[in-house]
């Protein structure tokens, strides 16, 4: 359902409404935005922090600049709710990520508003120079593109390769740097130090609103005049930072850094920024969770709360409850630091995820075995790879989504030198709301195309523990773990430690008519149907593989010899997949049987629950039952 509008927010169906009002109401309008914000996701979960934290920005930009002409591009998207409240989803915004619904991250088809389509990190500045070369291409000179990214995303090697094309190429286009010392978790490195640095120094904060003004009344005064009044900025933003401006340096102007919660301020900045050509950066500090105290006191948690009393604040339940079983990320940051403890060559990784991948229970406790390298998936490989080739033990844990930024590494450098790199692949498969820019569908494929790559997946948290026990033994080389978000199977999942033989899979059901063969935590809903047809008569085997590479040739010539009917099942893409592998050996070994791949298709999966997707993808329990009995009937 609807939450109640402000007055003003009422009104305002496209940022021209937006234009339409006085300045002095825009602080009135960020006030109603923000509460709708509050009052939807309370109700409706999604990403909460970071979309009250830019309010005041996202007002303020839509005032200055002529959206959509102007194109406005958010980085990952976590931040756009207010922008997709404006821009006539207000009435639509009790459907956010959910099945049919809106979207969570801008996306070009669901309005014009949404410039450029986002969900991973650091890509904006890239975007935008490439839209505003079009722009000039075109000929369409009085088009402005902005990109808003913030400083955890600034940490991504791709954003400093478009800060080094911006200054090179003096693309008209501003960056809107939201810093506010935070990603999901607090980040990390020296950029994150060099823009708190900038922040608090009070000396340039002053000298810098006095230059703001001299360049204005220097405008009427020529080229000459603008240029000497630059120089003279740059060279007085180092002597009181006592080191070079990062920006000016890549040929970038920076002005900044201003209060992102001054929306009257922001508009003016902004409206005088759209005027000066060239590239420019302008510095703004934000807090995450703005406007909401809990949020602002903790803003991890307040990143995407999930349910939450608005009034208290309080979060109402959690996924997984005490007697249940847990989620499969706190097993992998448990079972980790309980492998450490007993062999002192492992150490963990993570690009910018400790909390999301749990991780943070090693941090906590062995601070000089756990790393944050922010958000640089490419980095975090080669950075494990150092640590391999030096005899450590590194658990790399990366989302399945994400490790595809990182791809050349694990080829490169990884693969080719035979390191025993552990790949933690959290949120393998259908994840959920977050859609196609997250659904960790393409690691199976990718994988088991590398040579000295192990490619295994446990059906349940005891086969995880179980795998991350086998991959830290001698002479594993490089091994890929994929296991999906949320929670699993077992709630006695604590078992004693077993080594799993590399490349073998089991038996779990017997049955003479058909064989369904799965990969991962599909086992669980190919169990249940299994289960369900042989109450029914039928005979139906049940195979789980553990390891898409090295397949399990033995058992799969038993299966071939002895059924002429075959399911595989993977919560991964068909196309090149788990199926693809089995049906590579069948074709390689001369055998004849049907043989039915059960899993994602040749498209792009929006966003929904997994289980609703799963089932639109016939995979589910009931289509994986119904697949049989289609193959069985044939």
């Amino acid at each position: 359902m609807e939450e109640p509008v402000g007055s003003i927010l009422e009104t305002i169906n496209t940022p021209a409404d937006l234009r339409q009002l006085k300045q002095e109401d825009l602080i009135t309008l960020c006030d109603e935005l923000r509460q709708f914000i509050i009052d939807e996701v309370s109700n409706n979960p999604g990403h909460l922090g970071a979309s009250l934290g830019v309010v005041e920005l996202t007002v303020a930009l839509h005032y200055a600049y002529n959206t959509p002409y102007d194109q406005l591009i958010w980085d990952v998207g976590h931040q756009a709710y207010g922008h997709k409240i404006l821009t006539g989803r207000r009435t639509q915004f009790h459907t956010n990520r959910k099945y049919n619904g809106l979207s969570g991250f801008p996306k070009p088809s669901e309005s014009e508003y949404d410039a450029f389509g986002v969900g991973h990190a650091s890509t904006s500045i890239s975007a935008a120079l490439g839209m505003a070369q079009a722009a000039s291409v075109k000929k369409e000179k009085n088009r402005k593109v902005v990109a808003v990214i913030g400083d955890g995303s600034m940490t991504g090697g791709m954003a400093f390769e478009g800060l080094n094309n911006a200054g090179f190429n003096n693309s008209d286009v501003l960056i809107v740097l939201n810093d506010n010392q935070m990603a999901i978790d607090p980040n990390v490195g020296g950029v994150s130090n060099y823009l708190l640095n900038i922040s608090k120094s009070k000396s340039y904060n002053k000298l810098k609103n006095e230059i703001w003004e001299v360049l204005g009344k220097l405008n009427g005064f020529g080229p000459k005049a603008r240029r000497l009044v630059q120089k003279m900025e740059g060279a007085l933003k180092s002597y009181l930072l006592k080191e070079s401006n990062l920006f000016e340096s890549l040929g970038i102007r920076y002005f900044g850094p201003v209060d992102g919660h001054d929306v009257e301020y922001l508009s003016n900045v902004l409206r005088d920024l759209r005027d000066i050509p060239g590239p420019k950066l302008l510095h703004v500090i934000t807090k995450k969770g703005k406007g909401f105290k809990l949020a602002e006191m903790n803003q991890t948690v307040y990143h995407a709360p999930g349910k939450f009393n608005k009034e208290t604040g309080e979060i109402i339940g959690c996924e997984c409850d005490l007697n249940k079983p847990p989620k499969f990320q706190n097993v992998f940051g448990n079972t980790l630091v309980e492998l450490a403890e007993n062999n002192p060559k492992i150490v963990g990784v993570t690009p910018a995820m400790p909390t999301g991948c749990s991780l943070n229970i090693m941090m906590e406790k062995m601070p000089d075995r756990a790393f944050d390298v922010g958000i640089a998936e490419p980095h975090a490989v080669t950075f494990s790879a150092g640590m391999a080739i030096q005899g450590l033990i590194p658990f790399c844990n990366i989302y399945s989504s994400f490790m595809q930024r990182a791809y050349d590494q694990i080829i490169h450098d990884v693969a080719i030198q035979k390191l025993n790199v552990v790949f933690c692949l959290d949120r393998g498969g259908l994840v959920g709301a977050d859609g196609a820019t997250h659904h960790g569908v393409f690691d199976l494929t990718y994988m088991r195309s590398i040579p000295n790559m192990t490619v295994s997946a446990p059906m349940d948290e005891i086969e995880l523990r179980n795998l991350m026990y086998t991959a830290q033994q001698d002479n594993m080389g490089p091994f890929s773990i994929r296991y999906p978000r949320g929670c699993g199977c077992k709630v006695d999942w604590k078992q004693p430690f077993e080594l799993v033989e590399i490349g073998k899979g089991r038996l779990l059901t017997e049955g003479e008519d058909l064989a369904v063969l799965t990969i991962g935590t599909t086992g669980v809903n190919a169990s249940r149907a299994v289960k369900s047809l042989n109450n029914k008569d039928f005979s139906v085997a049940h195979y789980d593989m553990r390891f898409v590479k090295p397949l399990d040739e033995e058992l799969l010539h038993q299966i071939f010899q002895k059924y002429t009917r075959v399911i595989t099942v993977e919560d991964g893409v068909i196309q090149g997949g788990f199926g693809s592998t089995v049906l590579e050996f069948m074709n390689d070994h001369h055998y004849q049987a049907q043989l039915v791949r059960l899993g994602v298709p040749d498209q792009f999966i929006e966003h929904g629950t997994p289980e609703e997707l799963q089932h639109d993808c016939g995979f589910d329990q009931k289509g994986i039952y119904q697949a049989c009995i289609d193959l069985l009937e044939q």
